[in-house]
């Protein structure tokens, strides 16, 4: 252990990330014994109640990106980043719990990509599986890169050796129980990370005064910064709308259009309605009612998250003495890296300035369990896709059940390998939210295109499905490549917003030309697969009717839709 750590624990501290462990690995060893086939150890059996899935599916997204992407985010830029929660988040998990869970869990597909072969064929399916399982390596490389931070910054352990053991624990409890155990520790974490944000929050704004004491601080940091610091104005710092520090727009209105379009639209739905990481807690429901209501549950903490990752953030752009050097254009040394303090490491080093011993262990377990949650979801998506798509589909066919789960093990062990090489890329990027949403606008809006465009309109065509992919890929990396070299001069995630943008219109333009000179599937073909050819009855649980209003899909939805109205209104 070395004597220079970015985090002082005591013993208590330890102790207290010791007994987290010793659960997690348990709910793993218990899981194992309900794993007798592929469907349990992919999709757990198809037998979890809403309330859990629900859980499970906010939690998944509870990772690098909700904790230390977004405090990043609030310590630069403030509170436009809630707008990644309440226009780029919660709108979308709506539409998919009303209209899209109903496609995927009544055709009974075991992952996204093989709904995408059922409705465009192995053109479109190889395409999405291959783009997705590269995508899944790519972001659980940013969970493990931001859980060895931690590690470093509590031991003081090499950063090499951080990323091999905070693996090897994720690994364990995933191969022991496959999504079974990934899902009830992603319930355990939720609660965990919960219960070690909310005092971080309390105690930081107690520190500064309280809302209108933070409010005053940024507003002097604001106008006291050097102007080549490149620091926002007060004024879109602390509102959420039009944005323009998160948009990198100078234009209100054009802003608030990149928001909504670009973010609120594209990335969002992108993300949400086509993400196999999300859609696969739902999938392992024990009903379609219970599925469709899984997002829909999600949404209610989701749109709360913002007050326990982003206030802290922005208490530590005001309180942390690196936090005030950095965002006035300082180079301060130290970092959970070690090679330099980032956005990044503003929740760590506030929880080291105001956290007491006990509390800190607490803090340290909800980080912790944060980076699993996440990197969990994104192996275990991707053991499924390349179980299931890639390996059944293409490499190994008609083999036994027990075959291919010992190859969804493999490919487990594997991704985990793979991810300690991937979390190199992550670490050299100040603030992983450009990182990430630079990926999705890679990969999730040419997808969400496909599906949307293929979902509502019969006619397009199995062609149309992977030059449209293909294309829209192609389009948001030339874009991100002219970013990269000046050609486009847009800051912050104004960038991502574009590239993802130009996918979405170069997939749905390809797509509606080349579907007019392809041939279409027969109607026959389409049932379960396009809103227009799949009867209402198979869209809906026949039971639901009889359930009380507050249990119901739509009213449960409208309920979350008029709360975050309300909260976008509020502030």
């Amino acid at each position: 252990m070395s004597s220079d750590t970015l985090i002082n624990a005591s013993w208590l501290d330890y102790l207290l990330v010791a007994i987290y462990f010793g659960f997690v690995l348990g709910i793993g060893v218990m899981a194992r014994r309900q794993v007798s086939d592929s469907i349990d150890f992919f999709l757990s059996g198809r037998s979890l109640p809403a309330w859990v899935t629900g859980l499970a599916f906010i939690s998944a997204n509870l990772g690098a990106v909700e904790i230390m992407g977004m405090s990043a985010n609030g310590a630069e830029i403030g509170m436009p980043t809630v707008q990644y929660f309440w226009v780029g988040a919660v709108p979308a998990m709506l539409f998919l719990g009303v209209v899209m869970m109903p496609f995927y869990y009544g055709s009974k597909v075991r992952s996204v990509p093989e709904f995408m072969f059922r409705r465009f064929g192995t053109g479109a399916h190889l395409v999405n599986a291959i783009s997705f399982a590269v995508a899944q390596l790519l972001i659980a490389g940013v969970n493990l890169a931001l859980l060895a931070g931690i590690v470093h910054a509590l031991l003081g352990w090499p950063i090499w050796i951080a990323l091999v053991v905070a693996g090897a624990i994720v690994l364990s409890y995933i191969t022991f129980g496959g999504l079974s155990a990934a899902i009830y520790n992603e319930v355990l974490q939720f609660f965990v990370i919960v219960a070690s944000l909310l005092p971080l929050t309390l105690i930081g704004l107690h520190r500064v005064g309280g809302w209108d004491g933070l409010t005053d601080k940024i507003t002097a940091a604001a106008s006291s910064a050097p102007a080549d610091a490149g620091v926002a104005p007060a004024s879109q710092q602390l509102e959420s709308w039009p944005g323009q520090a998160l948009s990198g727009f100078d234009s209100p209105l054009l802003s608030v259009i990149g928001i909504v379009f670009g973010l609120g639209f594209v990335l969002s739905f992108g993300y949400w309605t086509t993400n196999f990481v999300e859609v696969q807690r739902a999938m392992a429901s024990d009903s379609i009612s219970a599925a469709r209501k899984t997002p829909i549950i999600g949404a209610f903490p989701k749109m709360f998250i913002p007050f326990i990752v982003i206030i802290p953030g922005m208490v530590s752009a005001v309180l942390v003495t690196e936090m005030i050097d950095l965002k006035n254009g300082g180079s301060p040394a130290g970092g959970a890296s070690g090679d330099g303090v980032a956005y990044n490491d503003a929740l760590l080093l506030l929880m080291r300035d105001v956290l007491p011993n006990g509390l800190l262990g607490l803090a340290i377990a909800g980080l912790l369990a944060a980076f699993m949650a996440g990197m969990a979801a994104n192996i275990s998506a991707f053991n499924t896709v390349f179980s299931y798509d890639l390996w059944q589909r293409y490499i190994r066919k008609n083999h036994s059940d027990d075959y291919y789960l010992r190859i969804g093990r493999l490919a487990t062990v594997a991704a985990t390998v793979i991810a300690i090489f991937t979390a190199q890329i992550a670490m050299g990027y100040d603030n992983v939210m450009n990182y990430l949403q630079t990926l999705f606008g890679f990969f999730n809006a040419p997808l969400f295109a496909t599906f949307i465009l293929g979902m509502f309109w019969k006619r397009m065509t199995p062609t149309a499905g992977w030059v449209g992919l293909v294309a829209g890929t192609l389009s948001a990396i030339a874009v991100d490549r002219l970013a990269a070299a000046g050609v486009i001069d847009l800051p912050g995630q104004g960038a991502a917003f574009l590239a993802a943008s130009t996918a979405f219109v170069v997939d749905i333009v390809l797509s509606i030309v080349v579907s007019l000179v392809t041939k279409p599937k027969p109607a026959s073909e389409l049932k379960g697969l396009v809103y227009s050819e799949t009867p209402r009855e198979d869209r809906t649980d026949p039971n639901e009717a009889a359930m009380p209003w507050y249990r119901r899909t739509v009213p449960l939805a409208g309920i979350a839709l008029v709360m975050v109205i309300i909260l976008n209104v509020a502030f």
